[in-house]
């Protein structure tokens, strides 16, 4: 089906805005509301596939104070998304990230912003469809009693394939636009919230009794972040806490798309945000007092169930009926993830290609279904080679990709967060409210992310960092993730080439005057 080509021309104007500042991409308008765009926000975090994925991986760092390692990495998060929400208010455009720290420190730091963020969610996007596809044929194999079928999941190019299939899906259903994205969305995170309060429920009720021998009894201390036994354990454990919260800046990235596209978005980040901490620190705390977090057994920590735990608790704590809807629900959580996750990788693209970024195919919309029909298909391409690549070359693809995913977050996350204080600069001593959320909260959250990136990137370069595998003796976490930051340094050199005014500073103006969005 053809493509239709608004990319704005020299001259052109939205809303007011000069040529040179934030331009119209061709989206839908209007097509989500308050609780819609909050839903997106939380069904791209995916809260029960991170559960099951870092549970295990964040109890190996931190031991018991898993719970205060997730308060830890929300604290950040919450900050940074006071600078997305001040930023939306003055320029609610789809490259958000992308956008805002051009305005504010050039095309150069913008781009690789852009970069960061369009490479953390190809990242995600990969696990999801590998834990969607592991989800798949367990589920397959419980409905059928049949141990073969579930096995099928180790035989690799079952699961590739599989994979693939579901990646493709996944793209198809974005292509047709955010209506059609929505409109599963209700049902499937509804349904991750009720079972996962389920399995609290239950854990909270078994904790203590003879069938789990390994109970602890809850602790104040658990959330106490100083009870971790090192700082590069804390910051092991903080990067994977900051991972399981990725995923809300969705909301802003379809902002174009929203009903009071200045305003909601960010409401519905913060809704996102304080609904997903209330759920994880509840598992948490159930899941130390039903299993520990100890190395044997059921214990959270095993080095052979820690990148699946619900695989292994669905059933003692849930029981064989009950544990089936456990494992629906982690497949619900990948798959609905999988199709949200593909909003802010395709708008970021989108608005790239819009301001002369990357080639200009990608800022064509579709004309019936209002979508970024080709940057969300390359994305899907990109992801599944992505993924089978990994696979083949690594065995822990999983674990080291989402250490690596960590590092990712923290750059993007914190250069909004401190585009934001300097962007509004000259606006910080005009009130009180200004200076605290357009200055100090943002600047706090930078640094905080910062200092975790720092840390992360000196502590992965040791084998031993993530899933102990190794390239040259250099940690493969390492290895990932400044390779995949390098390599959008090269593509970067290459469309200053292709594309010298965006890089000049002349298509996407610093501090040129932003669009006004009437509510």
């Amino acid at each position: 089906m053809t493509q239709l080509d608004v990319r704005p021309q020299a001259g052109d104007t939205v809303n007011g805005a000069p040529d040179g500042g934030v331009r119209a991409k061709g989206l839908g308008g209007n097509s989500v509301g308050l609780m819609g765009s909050a839903v997106i926000g939380i069904s791209t975090v995916a809260p029960v596939y991170c559960l099951t994925s870092t549970l295990g991986s964040t109890a190996g760092e931190v031991g018991l104070a898993m719970p205060a390692v997730f308060l830890a990495g929300f604290l950040p998060m919450l900050l940074v998304a006071f600078a997305y929400r001040e930023l939306n208010k003055a320029m609610p455009d789809c490259g958000t990230s992308f956008t805002w720290t051009v305005k504010a420190f050039g095309p150069r730091i913008g781009w690789m912003c852009g970069w960061g963020l369009v490479i953390a969610t190809i990242i995600v996007l990969s696990n999801l469809a590998g834990v969607a596809t592991s989800y798949f044929w367990l589920l397959a194999g419980e409905i059928t009693s049949n141990d073969s079928i579930a096995a099928l999941d180790d035989n690799k190019a079952v699961h590739i394939l599989t994979c693939l299939a579901l990646i493709a899906a996944a793209t198809a259903i974005s292509y047709r636009g955010m209506t059609a994205t929505k409109g599963v969305q209700y049902a499937l995170v509804g349904l991750q919230l009720v079972v996962l309060a389920v399995f609290v429920v239950m854990a909270f009720q078994k904790a203590g009794s003879a069938e789990f021998p390994l109970s602890q009894d809850f602790s104040w201390s658990w959330l106490n972040p100083f009870a971790v036994k090192s700082f590069s354990s804390f910051t092991a454990g903080l990067s994977l806490a900051i991972f399981i919260y990725w995923g809300w800046d969705a909301c802003l990235a379809a902002n174009e798309e929203t009903t009071g596209s200045d305003k909601t978005p960010g409401r519905a980040a913060l809704i996102a945000m304080v609904v997903l901490v209330g759920s994880y620190l509840a598992t948490a705390i159930a899941a130390q007092m039903v299993v520990g977090a100890g190395t044997k057994g059921l214990g959270l920590a095993n080095p052979d169930t820690s990148d699946n735990v619900f695989a292994v608790l669905a059933g003692p704590v849930m029981g064989p009926t009950l544990g089936i809807l456990l494992f629906v629900a982690v497949l619900a959580s990948a798959a609905a993830s999988l199709q949200t996750t593909f909003i802010p990788v395709a708008r970021t693209v989108l608005a790239m290609s819009a301001y002369e970024a990357l080639p200009p195919s990608f800022a064509r919309v579709h004309p019936r279904f209002k979508t970024p029909g080709r940057a969300t298909v390359t994305a899907g391409v990109a992801t599944a080679v992505f993924y089978t690549v990994m696979t083949l070359v690594s065995e822990h693809v999983l674990v080291d990709t989402i250490y690596a995913l960590g590092l990712m977050i923290c750059f993007y996350y914190a250069l909004t967060a401190f585009a934001c204080a300097w962007y509004f600069r000259r606006e910080l001593f005009t009130s009180t409210r200004d200076f605290v959320f357009k200055g100090l909260l943002p600047i706090l959250g930078g640094i905080l992310l910062t200092g975790v990136f720092t840390k992360t990137l000196i502590d992965m370069w040791n084998p031993a960092y993530g899933s102990g595998s190794s390239v040259f003796g250099v940690g493969s976490v390492f290895v990932i993730g400044v390779g995949l930051l390098l390599l959008g340094v090269v593509i970067m050199l290459v469309m200053g080439r292709k594309s010298p005014a965006f890089f000049r500073g002349e298509v996407l103006k610093r501090d040129t005057p932003a669009l006004v969005v009437a509510d």
